[in-house]
């Protein structure tokens, strides 16, 4: 078997069309993902120019300068954390403050456990608790007095004896 110059030639020169379509492909696909990606990253129409030419111009250096420079989160993550966020507050916002030692206090507390503050008061007629700036119960349209106290029933002012301080 002799060697044939001209079959190494075609050899080489077929390794290098491949080559140089792999490396052409190579290219074209970075520069394409590039764009995917930077899409998924940013609304501005400059910074997806800017990103695509960087990966088309400089090709690998390129995409290294675009991984550096790229925005770190995609704009569904962003969108994501800012739900979560206002999840957060508004989860915040829900709890009630005691108005007189700024803890926080159920919804259905009639008085604050730590300080004793009035929180708010029942319905004379429905007995379900309203605010106590409320002139008018929401559930039932009993109006009810600003300043209402709670007055004991007469079963009970009639077997309190001031004297001993206890009930008969």
């Amino acid at each position: 078997m002799t060697f044939d110059p001209s079959t190494l030639s075609n050899f080489v020169l077929l390794a290098a069309a491949f080559g140089a379509a792999f490396v052409a492909a190579l290219w074209l696909s970075l520069i394409f993902w590039a764009y995917r990606d930077i899409r998924n990253r940013t609304r501005d129409n400059l910074m997806r120019i800017l990103a695509v030419l960087i990966v088309a111009v400089l090709f690998l250096p390129g995409v290294i300068i675009y991984l550096i420079l790229r925005p770190p989160q995609t704009i569904e993550e962003e969108y994501q954390k800012s739900l979560e966020e206002e999840a957060m507050l508004q989860t915040i916002e829900d709890n009630p403050i005691c108005p007189g030692c700024s803890r926080r206090v159920q919804q259905d507390w009639t008085v604050c456990p730590n300080c004793h503050t009035r929180l708010k008061k029942a319905c004379q007629h429905c007995g379900r608790l309203i605010e106590l700036p409320w002139n008018l119960c929401p559930y039932c349209g009993t109006p009810a007095s600003a300043l209402q106290i709670e007055e004991p029933s007469k079963d009970q002012a009639t077997s309190y004896t001031p004297a001993t301080g206890s009930e008969e």
